[in-house]
């Protein structure tokens, strides 16, 4: 399996560095002058070494000769950390449109500049690992190969502890759908909405857990992503559980469990949302795959949450 890179070991071009303080004719002279691996960008540096501007080819074309390049640099370049992820810098550069990324330390001290034909060659490395990631969130490419050629034994070995958690995890919701049997019995509508609950529950925390295993392949922190999901996590409840409020109620005609099955979706459906983000976390920071096991923990956690939830309401509200 290949070793991560970071930014600071991405192929960096020859270019001039130049101060601010110099005039656009200086730079130009320099570029005739002196040979460099890419003549499309002047990275502006102050005393320090520390970066304070780029200066495309396009600008210092069309700028006069006595303007100095502070006058006419971009203050604002695109900066990538030397210590990050590559795929971050590769973001970046397409996101800003911009034909280069520099490279810095935490201090903002120039380390190199990425052209884009030095770039293409890291995604072209980057792309199996990506796609591995994308399907079950593996540490490479090498990895993903290996488990989807393991033998029988290793599949059962990697597969069995994670589901033999989710079985009992079942016999735990059976022990506690039993333990509301007086319930059921006054009310055997109750029932015919359990399996609706659970299962959109699993279904909301599926999509999260999918966009979250994409998001940590590309780089992004699951805290980057917490509020938005829970938002939108939250909206969703709401959308479910008023529309199956709705379709209880006009189905059957019982306000209390249509307020009781409403309630308990936008609950089970916000909590979802959470558990679906904790898991594949979780598992990551330990070292384990969660490919084999955010699954399984997450499923069960949710569909046990999802029944205590709604018998919780169920009771709560006298449905």
């Amino acid at each position: 399996m290949s070793e991560p890179l970071r930014a600071a070991e991405l192929p960096a071009a020859r270019v001039l560095v130049s101060s601010p303080r110099s005039s656009v004719g200086e730079v130009r002279a320099a570029l005739t002058d002196r040979e460099t691996g890419s003549h499309n960008d002047v990275v502006v540096v102050d005393e320090d070494d520390r970066v304070v501007g780029l200066l495309d080819l396009r600008r210092l074309l069309a700028a006069p000769d006595d303007a100095l390049v502070s006058e006419v640099m971009n203050e604002d370049p695109p900066l990538a950390l030397s210590d990050g992820d590559p795929n971050i810098a590769a973001h970046l550069m397409v996101e800003r449109g911009d034909p280069s990324v520099i490279i810095a330390d935490a201090s903002g001290r120039f380390h190199g500049l990425v052209p884009p034909q030095a770039m293409i060659s890291i995604l072209l490395r980057e792309h199996d690992e990506d796609l591995a990631r994308v399907g079950g969130y593996v540490a490479g490419a090498d990895r993903a190969r290996g488990a989807a050629r393991e033998p029988i034994a290793r599949r059962l070995i990697h597969r069995l502890p994670w589901l033999v958690l989710g079985l009992l995890g079942a016999m735990l919701s059976a022990v506690i759908v039993s333990a509301f049997e007086d319930r059921l019995a006054e009310n055997l509508l109750v029932a015919l909405f359990v399996p609706a609950v659970v299962y959109m529950a699993d279904a909301v925390g599926t999509q999260t857990e999918a966009l979250l295993i994409r998001a940590m392949a590309s780089g992004v922190t699951v805290r980057s992503m917490v509020a938005r999901e829970l938002g939108t996590g939250a909206i969703v409840g709401v959308v479910v559980g008023v529309s199956f409020a709705l379709f209880a109620l006009l189905g059957w005609g019982d306000g209390r469990l249509a307020v009781a099955v409403g309630v308990a979706l936008f609950a089970s459906c916000s909590f979802a949302v959470i558990l679906a983000m904790v898991f594949p976390a979780l598992l990551d920071r330990l070292g384990q795959d969660p490919a084999f096991g955010s699954g399984p923990l997450a499923t069960v956690a949710q569909d046990l949450l999802s029944i205590l939830v709604y018998f919780g309401v169920v009771v709560l509200v006298g449905a």
